[in-house]
């Protein structure tokens, strides 16, 4: 069903999934796309990159406090004093240092970045985009 939605290709390969590919969330959310018959592409944080002004408009839309990940290991190894002076500009930073702060994964959908993922979050993303 969900698969109609795209079928015009008007959105095949404006959606991109972001992460790191040995992540258990990042897997299920695949599954989830692959199941559901959704085009993407997958862009893997360490072996692809990161650009600072993808990161920034990351930022900009959503918020440090939604892009970055603080119950991850990599939050905890940062020093208290980072953590607590956390900016959308600090963060900008400390991401292009360690962009395993990102909470994964992070779903473009060329309209809209979602993080995190649950098969009802994604239901409700790709029921809501009709072409």
């Amino acid at each position: 069903m969900l698969a109609g939605l795209f079928a015009t290709g008007r959105l095949s390969g404006l959606i991109t999934l972001y992460g790191i590919k040995n992540c258990d969330t990042v897997k299920k959310a695949r599954q989830w796309l692959d199941l559901h018959g959704i085009e993407y592409r997958f862009h893997d944080f360490r072996a692809d990159g990161l650009a600072p002004k993808t990161v920034a408009g990351w930022l900009q839309e959503l918020g440090w406090e939604s892009l970055v990940n603080r119950r991850s290991t990599s939050w905890k190894a940062l020093d208290e004093a980072t953590r607590e002076g956390m900016d959308n500009s600090s963060a900008l930073a400390a991401i292009m240092a360690q962009p395993t702060l990102i909470k994964r994964p992070l779903l473009d959908t060329g309209h809209e970045r979602f993080t995190g993922f649950s098969a009802a979050s994604y239901q409700a993303i790709f029921s809501k985009h009709t072409l």
